[in-house]
């Protein structure tokens, strides 16, 4: 199963630049992150202080009782490392090893596994990621969503708790990044694993994960259930996740008050209508799944219109209980 990270007061800056201040918030145990944010924003580099490799300049990092990240010694650093997967944005696989070796080497650097055992799970990881019968392929003989799912199978050797991805969808066209998404709640259905993925993709923020974080103006603006940002209307947060030129966000990062001024105020903005959120392939919800329209409710918030309506035109608010029975139909 998957475990909680607490992240309470981080700040980090690079000599005088400031990348992010005062970051406080937690990532739920067993459940789908997504933290989204301009370019520069400084989202990879708060993957690398989650991880210890990169330390705050204040603050604490808590993976579940493992203590705080920045002041553990080199000895606890690698064994809390062992509890996360990291897919990097390219792979990170090496050149002149197979994609059998590339996803077995975890298990050969850090384990006393006998080759055997190896094998047994390196052909798991595979196969859960759709790559059996890859075995002998070299990264540069396969496409990028293949080595994207190559670099998901090393990261889930281990069996971790915790599984990072930086930007796995860049460099995919829509169909593979649709394609990356199920297999992300696939096996956050299997595994139980706290999944924290970064992304510039809206398509994916929308219909992927059971949380959402936006980071801008060296700060996390909001972070929080799905519906609550998607309804959100946060300038910067409804300028993103709408993919709008009017707000606070430029193209050189942020606007000055004089450009936001400029551009006058537009009360006809509203939120996009929220999409259902992904299922797993076979029909069942996932435990951190919630019934469309539940964050909203509780929170006497108006859904935008249109929302929870699929592109088959069943809305998945009021008739979510025949929908799962039906998906769970034999075919």
């Amino acid at each position: 199963m998957g475990i909680e990270i607490r992240v309470e007061g981080l700040r980090k800056s690079f000599g005088r630049q400031v990348i992010w201040e005062d970051v406080t918030f937690t990532i739920p145990a067993g459940e789908i992150s997504a933290l989204l944010g301009p370019s520069g924003t400084g989202k990879s580099v708060f993957l690398k202080n989650l991880v210890g490799l990169l330390r705050p300049d204040r603050g604490h990092v808590y993976v579940g009782d493992q203590g705080d990240v920045p002041r553990l010694h080199e000895k606890q650093l690698y064994e809390m490392r062992r509890r996360f997967g990291v897919l990097f944005q390219d792979g990170a696989l090496f050149g002149s090893m197979n994609l059998y070796d590339n996803i077995a080497f975890p298990l050969r650097e850090h384990t006393r596994r006998s080759e055997s055992q190896i094998r047994s799970i390196v052909l798991e990881k595979m196969e859960m990621v759709g790559l059996s019968g890859a075995e002998e392929k070299l990264p540069g003989e396969i496409s990028g969503g293949m080595k994207k799912r190559a670099g998901l199978a090393r990261a889930l050797v281990l069996d971790p708790e915790i599984i990072l991805a930086d930007e796995p969808d860049s460099g995919l066209d829509p169909v593979r990044t649709a394609y990356l998404n199920q297999l992300f709640v696939d096996l956050n259905a299997e595994l139980g694993a706290t999944f924290l993925i970064v992304t510039h993709d809206i398509g994916t923020a929308r219909v992927l994960p059971d949380n959402l974080g936006l980071l801008f103006r060296r700060g996390l603006v909001m972070f929080g259930p799905r519906e609550m940002v998607l309804s959100s209307t946060h300038p910067a947060v409804n300028q993103f996740f709408n993919a709008r030129r009017k707000g606070p966000i430029g193209m050189a990062e942020e606007k000055d008050q004089a450009q936001i001024a400029e551009e006058g105020t537009d009360p006809g903005v509203r939120p996009a209508p929220i999409q259902p959120q992904l299922m797993p392939s076979d029909g069942r919800p996932r435990p951190a799944m919630r019934r469309p329209g539940e964050w909203l409710r509780a929170h006497r918030v108006e859904a935008p219109p249109g929302s929870f309506i699929d592109d088959e035109g069943r809305d998945w608010r009021t008739d979510w209980d025949r929908l799962v029975e039906a998906r769970q139909r034999p075919k």
